[in-house]
């Protein structure tokens, strides 16, 4: 190909082309012409090369028509799937004509009807007043009978027939349900159902019922309350509170299976249900146990009658025991587990009173008292130990009576009111010890012909006794009474040393003030060395 030709019909394709050109089409062609340029000089670079031009041309031009015929069936494929398109518009045009059609003339229809719905309206209101007419005629002999059964039912309540009250209690109670379901209509039917003046006509009638579940609930939870007292007597009173409880929650789970079962119906739960009458009954016997222990010596637990106050405690605890084990457990379900319950009551009480107490400003008879109890008495054979109640509830579960923290904090304290006791103890056998020196006779002999005092027997006396009462608590309070009471022993030997250098002393001043001066210098030698 000639450069005139390339030119010329360069010139003639610049002609063809419309003034704007897209910008994509411009640097596509500019490409196109780039990369046969770059083919072009690659494939010609030699003369002899020309040779094959004709067999280049010739295959460019059936691969440049093999293009223009895959473009012109794309393009037919295209504009192929136009025309149906269009087809679609067409038909869905003509279809949305019928249904605009058919939307007037729906128009017209509820424009007719319009008028007939006013006579519905009159039509439900009638309906409406039949079915209260219908539920006041069928429940008439009832109605007449609430105030009465109310009445009766309150002096059943007063003496404590507490059964035959609740059955009362019960038959009000369906009385009201069922007059509040029939002005409700049917489940599932399209009337308006139950109005909010409707059910407040029916509570209003009925409001006695919810004075007598009051009533109830008080009576209940006394018998409830004192049936520790009251079943070493009469046990009648408590199983018929025990009866009541279960049949409350039966109704409760009776009740809530209802809703759910007929959920999609918004069925309302009756008023005051649950009312989980059995997590009261623990809550209220939870709060007997706790008032009980509270009344035992209660006022004199702070000061000396601590211990006889942990004694009542344990004496109470026990004497309870007894009875919820062999009384209160034959008047229950077995499920109540009720000596678990009553365990567990005992503990948490026993934990915020023995917290409180330990915040007191004790003595060290007292802080050993509290430790003693907590530590030994409580968890032995004679009260939480015993295997009958072990096997009923592992105490341990529970937690400690008083925290590892609290423990050492009393021990603490006890060691601190020990060691003040004996540093007053030291300070008067030191005291008797220096009286005795100024005597005007010579100090005692032993078994062994030397002179002593009694002060070497006075401390060791002291120091093992509080040794001896340390180790009753654990070996670690001993060891911590044993090491305040060398401490105080370093401190005491040291104000001996000063008492002795003061009495050498007044005897170089005045060697006749006391004429055993060498026989008591010697009894302190000997103290020393049974002191050490």
């Amino acid at each position: 190909m000639s450069d005139g030709d390339t030119n010329g019909r360069d010139n003639h394709e610049d002609a063809l082309v419309p003034v704007e050109v897209w910008p994509e089409l411009e640097r596509a062609e500019c490409l196109a012409r780039g990369a046969a340029l770059k083919w072009a000089s690659g494939v010609f670079c030699r003369p002899e090369h020309l040779e094959r031009l004709g067999q280049y041309r010739k295959r460019e031009s059936q691969r440049t028509a093999s293009i223009h015929s895959r473009l012109k069936s794309v393009v037919q494929s295209y504009l192929e799937g136009v025309d149906w398109g269009l087809g679609q518009l067409r038909e869905a045009r003509a279809e949305l004509r019928e249904v605009s059609r058919d939307m007037h003339k729906v128009n017209l229809e509820s424009r007719k009807n319009s008028e007939e719905v006013t006579t519905l309206e009159t039509l439900r209101e009638v309906s409406v007043n039949h079915r209260q007419l219908l539920a006041a005629v069928s429940n008439l002999p009832r109605l007449y009978k609430v105030r009465s059964m109310v009445l009766e039912t309150e002096r059943l309540v007063e003496s404590r027939r507490l059964l035959e009250a609740h059955a009362r209690l019960m038959e009000l109670e369906r009385w009201q349900d069922e007059v509040l379901l029939q002005l409700q209509g049917p489940r599932g039917s399209s009337g308006t159902g139950l109005t909010s003046e409707n059910e407040e006509l029916v509570r209003n009638y009925f409001s006695g019922v919810g004075r007598l579940v009051d009533a109830l609930a008080k009576e209940l939870w006394a018998v409830v309350g004192s049936g520790l007292t009251l079943c070493r007597q009469n046990p009648t009173p408590f199983v018929s509170a025990v009866r009541i409880v279960e049949r409350e929650e039966a109704l409760d789970q009776f009740f809530l299976e209802e809703r759910r079962s007929t959920l999609g119906h918004n069925t309302p739960m009756p008023s005051g249900r649950p009312r989980c009458w059995r997590d009261r009954f623990f809550k209220v016997m939870e709060e007997a146990v706790s008032a009980r222990f509270r009344s035992v010596s209660y006022l004199h637990t702070q000061g000396p009658g601590l211990a006889s106050h942990l004694s009542a405690l344990q004496h109470c605890i026990m004497g309870d025991l007894s009875t919820v084990r062999h009384v209160l457990e034959q008047c229950v379900p077995a499920h109540y587990r009720l000596t678990r319950a009553y365990l567990r009551s005992c503990h948490q009480f026993l934990q915020t009173h023995l917290g409180l107490v330990s915040g007191w400003e004790l003595e060290g008879g007292e802080i050993f008292a509290v430790l003693n109890w907590v530590l030994h008495i409580y968890n032995s054979s004679e009260m939480m130990g015993e295997p009958a109640l072990v096997a009923e509830l592992d105490i341990e579960d529970l937690g400690p009576l008083i925290s590892q923290e609290g423990l050492e904090q009393l021990q603490n304290k006890y060691v601190q009111k020990v060691r003040k006791s004996v540093s007053e103890w030291m300070h008067k056998a030191l005291e008797v010890e220096l009286t005795d020196w100024q005597r005007d006779q010579e100090p005692d002999i032993d078994h062994e012909g030397c002179y002593h005092t009694s002060l070497p027997t006075i401390i060791t006396q002291m120091l093992e006794e509080n040794a001896r009462v340390a180790l009753r608590i654990s070996e670690a309070l001993r060891d911590q009474t044993i090491q305040m009471g060398l401490y105080e022993m370093e401190n005491l030997l040291s104000r001996f040393r000063d008492a002795i250098i003061e009495f050498g002393k007044e005897h170089r001043r005045d060697p006749n003030i006391n004429k055993f001066y060498l026989h008591y210098l010697l009894a302190c030698i000997s103290n020393c060395i049974i002191l050490k």
